[in-house]
């Protein structure tokens, strides 16, 4: 018999430990422990050990904030040399930000990160929660899977690569620009050749800061006070462009842009579309922006492009600095034409 391993989980709050009160389904302490407690296939042998830290307030995931990303990140952090892997029960709402943003804070990762929730509660009859919770148990336990992951479903995502897709199919998210790590089916399959390869250096871990960050989706009609207005307080700013990274090219927008990008704003190119990649060389207009200080997002999610932001202008780097490493791939984030003109 093999030995049984031990697994931290981190209870955030989110649907899958929530029970139905007065007025829908609501948190309550104690309850999701209660319900794991009465489910025997967790006591088997074959199970790894587990201890779960409720936090308190739980939070249904919309409240999350970058400083409970970071209280989440210090709180595996401190217990990660007892423990074989780590599980984060979290709403699915904001799970694609916090699984994006703890990748990019724990640097040489060397064990197993799974986010998982569900979209009914474990205490239904009928819900996605407890095949979820056993898979991520055994993905922690019996996997070295050295990166933050995501499991729903039936299918293992890398976090930065993941987002949520639907509001009502138990397979919620998706990664449109990266193939799964794993899927479970009649066997737990992990596909090795697309897992980050193990850390030769020393685990490490880099909190966010209090960076004023956020994103823009670029809209027909929008005007350079809008832009103005929107900009001006940022430290950076993540634009959700047209097709391959278009945005109107009129001359009043790209002043707006060049003046925040010389004043030390970092300006990232996303795509709106779900599948696909920034190449603001293919049309005239994606080529204004470059030459107004824009850089290119590539194929990051906007999750992953916005605690990639949050997370480099923690440190202490220019604007220069953040802006080659916001178009590098740091922890398999994004994936980088071979050749750029």
């Amino acid at each position: 018999m093999r030995a049984r391993k031990s697994v931290y989980i981190a209870y955030t709050g989110g649907t899958i430990g929530m029970r139905q009160g007065a007025h829908g389904y609501e948190p309550a302490p104690g309850f999701l422990e209660e319900q794991m407690s009465r489910l025997p296939v967790l006591a088997s042998p074959d199970m790894p050990r587990y201890r779960i830290h409720e936090y308190d307030p739980l939070l249904d995931s919309a409240n999350m904030s970058p400083a409970d990303w970071v209280k989440l990140g210090r709180d595996i952090m401190s217990r990660y040399d007892r423990y074989d892997g780590f599980i984060v029960l979290h709403g699915t709402d904001t799970m694609a930000f916090s699984a994006s943003s703890l990748s990019f804070m724990f640097r040489n990762l060397g064990k197993p990160i799974v986010f998982t929730g569900s979209q009914i509660p474990l205490c239904e009859v009928r819900t996605d929660a407890r095949e979820n919770l056993i898979t991520s148990l055994l993905l922690a336990a019996r996997h070295p899977i050295p990166e933050v992951s995501l499991f729903v479903g039936h299918q293992l995502l890398r976090g930065n690569r993941a987002t949520k897709v639907s509001a009502k199919r138990f397979l919620a998210f998706s990664s449109p620009n990266y193939p799964p790590l794993g899927e479970a089916g009649v066997d737990l399959v992990i596909n090795r050749d697309r897992v980050l390869p193990s850390p030769s250096e020393p685990i490490a871990f880099d909190a966010v800061g209090h960076a004023q960050v956020a994103d823009l989706r670029i809209f027909p009609g929008i005007t350079p006070e809008t832009l103005e207005a929107f900009l001006g307080p940022l430290h950076g700013a993540v634009l959700h462009t047209y097709g391959a990274g278009n945005a109107p090219d009129r001359p009043e927008l790209l002043e707006v842009l060049q003046q925040a990008s010389e004043r030390g704003v970092v300006l990232v190119n996303c795509t709106q579309c779900l599948e696909g990649s920034v190449n603001m060389a293919g049309y005239a207009t994606g080529n204004a922006l470059r030459e107004a200080g824009v850089i290119s997002g590539y194929d990051m999610t906007p999750e992953a492009a916005l605690t990639k932001l949050y997370y480099l202008l923690s440190q202490d780097l220019d604007p220069e600095e953040i802006r080659e490493q916001m178009q590098q791939n740091l922890r398999g984030e994004l994936s980088r034409p071979a050749a750029e003109p």
